[in-house]
């Protein structure tokens, strides 16, 4: 793609406004929190103070809006506690420029490193730098800075209190993420109907894995729907996908398609019907059709063999997600529903469930906590100081063009000269995409929000309480809409700055055109940065998906395993290696999607190539899942011909892998060899026809490459 065209796209993509479930609860109670801190230090210490701590309150309100499934309270903590001890540190060394530079290139610096930890801690880390070069213009004395912190936490502990005192929607984003999950099964057992190859997007089910890790507080007071049906989405998927797929159950077409296609329209609707009942917290409301459909007697007499076996266990399945998805205690004596209405399947197909899931279940997912969370994330960040790290060369990036822009802003005869590396820090992102599209909708939202917010201060010559009650309008307008795009976001930020500054009559001496310009050049700081120290992700994608490749063939060799021991003893977790392989296909599409947006030379793979090694490697993956949903069980007699496919699947992927890194085309005759071989020693036709789907995926993966 050529600049002119990248920049066009990333334009066009900042300047976006998309259409969201807006939150007005949640954002009123975010403006609350910054009125009752900004009331209360006015009232007491004047503006000055106020709108330090209506910093504090506004960046931790802006914390509990990111997407982590760690408590709001702790992240409006951690951002109010983090941004007083940047803005304490930065007052103590702001009268010495060269001292204060040496501390905004090391805060700067860890703040783009802390994007090794996650998005959440990157952003937060980012505000802070940005937010610090404004409140250390606020104190006039080191007592003054001290108490200016402390309001900043004050600010944070209020916004906290807030969530808890004033709960709206507890749970939330646990429940939609659930329920995200329940309903992507539903829409995949829709759409196989249709397409019995179609393909699955785990992206659903990884979030609400990552939901369901609870800290040990949040494990007493987790709802109890909402332990159980995440992991029985996990478990329906494969036999979904075995259910549909002609090449190992019933025929494309006849009467036992027909029956396949009537249970599988069953199921989307009782797992929209456990979806709906998690995300809301109510009662599950069957469709009485579904029911029919799954407790029919005559699956046994048009189905038969695996696809008997995937009808009966499906059944198991929904019924214990229809359970786990009930908030009402199932044991209850009062409770008004008929035991029949619940159940989707015979209660006889418990030995299904303790096949399942064994031992009662999995136990709770613990997060750690932020103190126990230190080593991990410094880890973290320790492993990304090596060359050619995309978060290292971020925070050497963001560091340098922040340092840049303070100077400049000293040199540059504008006020409040902190505008241009405020810009800069925000909008700067480890990839180019994210960094062009942020500085082009921050520029056009600051233009608007100042011109707006300026042309109120000239025309009504607000007061301190009126700029303050101004400012908060605007903060709740940043928090009601902060999800419809950065563009909308920054009008209302760039007049809550004007707003807030007034109150003290710092706001009104700057111009619109000096804020703009400075905002300007923040922005052009940090493309100019990216064009002349990128990170392009386009050379990386060979590695990205090698790693994909490797992480498919470990998930297919533990699978391959489990047939020639299926008491697991000995091989690899069937379990781990399946997320490892979806944390690599998710890389890899992510790395795809940045990579199209990218104004370099090819150096990579082709979008016809990528395009085509991604279908190939989901093909590989599903082949695997059709062999997973008929794992024996582990009383069940060993075959010992899938050990040598386990060995050959291994060896293959490997060699595989460390062709495609080394920009050749894979060969894979060792497994033609073994799956030859497993023709004539295997009778089951299941495992023969998925043996051949694995081969058939890598030949199709080859071919691609070699095209490219």
């Amino acid at each position: 793609m050529s600049w002119l065209r990248a920049l066009k796209e990333t334009a066009r993509s900042g300047l976006a406004v998309e259409r969201r479930r807006l939150s007005p609860l949640i954002a009123a109670r975010g403006a609350l929190g910054l009125a009752l801190v900004m009331g209360f230090s006015l009232a007491l210490f004047g503006p000055a103070v106020a709108a330090a701590s209506a910093f504090g309150a506004f960046q931790a309100a802006i914390a509990t809006f990111q997407r982590s499934w760690r408590p709001r309270p702790t992240l409006a903590l951690a951002s109010g506690g983090s941004l007083a001890v940047s803005t304490f540190l930065g007052y103590l060394t702001g009268s010495h420029t060269v001292l204060f530079l040496a501390l905004l290139l090391l805060w700067t610096f860890l703040s783009g490193l802390a994007w090794a930890v996650g998005p959440t801690v990157g952003i937060i880390a980012s505000s802070n730098v940005a937010i610090m070069l404004v409140t250390i213009t606020l104190p006039t004395s080191v007592a003054d800075a001290a108490g200016h912190a402390a309001m900043i936490f004050t600010g944070g502990l209020v916004q906290a209190a807030l969530v808890v005192l004033l709960p709206v929607r507890p749970w939330g984003a646990q429940r939609d993420a659930l329920a995200d999950a329940l309903a992507a099964e539903a829409d995949y057992a829709r759409r196989l109907r249709h397409d019995p190859v179609a393909p699955f997007d785990p992206v659903p089910l990884m979030n609400a894995r990552s939901a369901a890790a609870v800290t040990a507080r949040q494990a007493r007071r987790r709802p109890a729907e909402l332990h159980g049906p995440r992991r029985l989405a996990e478990r329906i998927r494969p036999v979904l996908a075995s259910l549909a797929d002609p090449a190992v159950g019933a025929p494309a077409e006849g009467p036992r398609r027909d029956r396949v296609r009537e249970l599988l329209a069953a199921a989307a609707e009782v797992l929209d019907a456990a979806a709906r009942a998690v995300r809301h917290g109510e009662p599950v409301r069957l469709p009485p059709g579904a029911v029919a459909a799954l407790r029919t007697p005559d699956t046994g007499t048009i189905l038969s063999g695996r696809s008997h076996r995937a009808a009966l266990r499906l059944a198991a399945l929904l019924d214990d997600v229809v359970e786990a998805a009930d908030p009402r205690t199932p044991t209850a004596p009062d409770d008004p529903v008929p035991d029949d209405a619940r159940s989707v399947g015979a209660r006889a197909l418990r030995l299904f469930r303790r096949a399942e899931l064994p031992d009662g279940g999995p136990a709770a997912r613990t997060r750690p906590s932020l103190l126990r969370l230190v080593p991990v994330a410094v880890a973290k960040a320790r492993s990304e100081l090596r060359p050619g790290s995309p978060v290292l060369r971020h925070a050497v990036r963001v560091s340098a063009v922040t340092a840049a822009g303070y100077l400049l802003g000293l040199v540059l005869p504008f006020g409040h000269g902190y505008w241009a590396p405020m810009a800069s820090v925000m909008v700067m992102r480890p990839d180019f995409s994210q960094t062009y599209a942020r500085s082009v909708a921050r520029f056009g939202g600051t233009l608007v929000g100042v011109a707006l917010a300026s042309a109120v201060v000239q025309t009504a010559h607000p007061d301190t309480y009126l700029s303050a009650g101004l400012a908060v309008l605007c903060a709740f307008g940043m928090y009601l809409l902060m999800r419809t795009g950065y563009a909308v976001s920054q009008v209302c930020v760039a007049a809550y700055v004007v707003f807030l500054l007034g109150m003290e009559g710092s706001g009104i001496s700057q111009t619109v055109r000096d804020r703009v310009l400075l905002t300007l050049l923040g922005g052009l700081l940090a493309m100019l940065a990216y064009a002349v120290y990128p990170a392009w992700e386009t050379p990386r994608l060979r590695g990205r998906l090698a790693d994909w490749l490797a992480a498919s063939g470990r998930y297919a060799t533990a699978v391959a395993a489990r047939y020639a021991d299926p008491s697991g003893a000995a091989g690899p977790d069937v379990r781990e290696a399946l997320l490892s392989a979806r944390a690599a296909r998710v890389a890899w599409h992510d790395a795809v999607g940045r990579a199209v947006h990218e104004p370099v030379r090819h150096r990579g793979l082709s979008h016809a190539a990528a395009e085509g090694a991604g279908h190939a490697l989901a093909e590989f993956g599903r082949a695997a899942m059709l062999l997973e949903a008929h794992l024996p069980e582990r009383d069940a007699e060993p075959l010992p011909a899938a050990a040598g496919l386990a060995e050959a699947l291994r060896e293959a992927t490997e060699r595989g892998a460390r062709a495609v890194r080394e920009r050749r085309v894979p060969e894979w005759d060792g497994l033609r060899e073994t799956v030859a071989a497993w023709d004539t020693e295997v009778a089951d036709p299941l495992l023969r026809k998925a043996a051949r789907l694995l081969l058939d995926a890598l030949d199709e993966l080859s071919t691609s490459l070699a095209d490219a």
